[in-house]
């Protein structure tokens, strides 16, 4: 299976950072049925940061309304599937270095069976020219 990337909205809300609160977010979302294509955390000063790519972003609004979250997005990234191979992800980053366009954020893991996925963040300015140095639709 070729490699896939493509552009994806994402939301991100700020927490505290505590043991316990992510997992509540979570079974919030599980218990609203949103399905999430992604999701990254890390601690911002003392609370803590959650990005989301749901599946269906109007789901996923209802459901932070419903949870009285404060929201921020959608804003712009990447989302990049393919067959996990050496040097997966320096092909995908490669193109964007060469244009001058710098990678802000990114996650990568591989999902087993053979497979990758990655996230990744290009600055806001920079978004629709990263989508055609990679070859993105619109």
């Amino acid at each position: 299976m070729a490699d896939t990337i493509r552009r994806v909205d994402y939301f991100y809300i700020e927490v505290p950072d505590r043991p316990g609160v992510g997992a509540d977010v979570l079974a919030h979302l599980r218990e609203s049925g949103v399905n999430l294509i992604a999701l990254t955390g890390f601690p911002r000063g003392r609370r803590a940061q959650i990005d989301f790519v749901p599946e269906d972003a109007k789901a996923f609004r209802e459901a932070a309304r419903k949870a009285r979250w404060k929201v921020t997005g959608p804003r712009k990234g990447f989302l990049a599937q393919g067959e996990d191979r050496p040097g997966a992800i320096a092909d995908i980053l490669r193109p964007l270095a060469d244009a001058g366009i710098n990678v802000t954020a990114i996650d990568a893991v591989c999902a087993g069976a053979g497979r990758y996925g990655v996230i990744f963040w290009v600055p806001p300015r920079d978004v629709s020219r990263a989508a055609r140095v990679l070859g993105v639709a619109s």
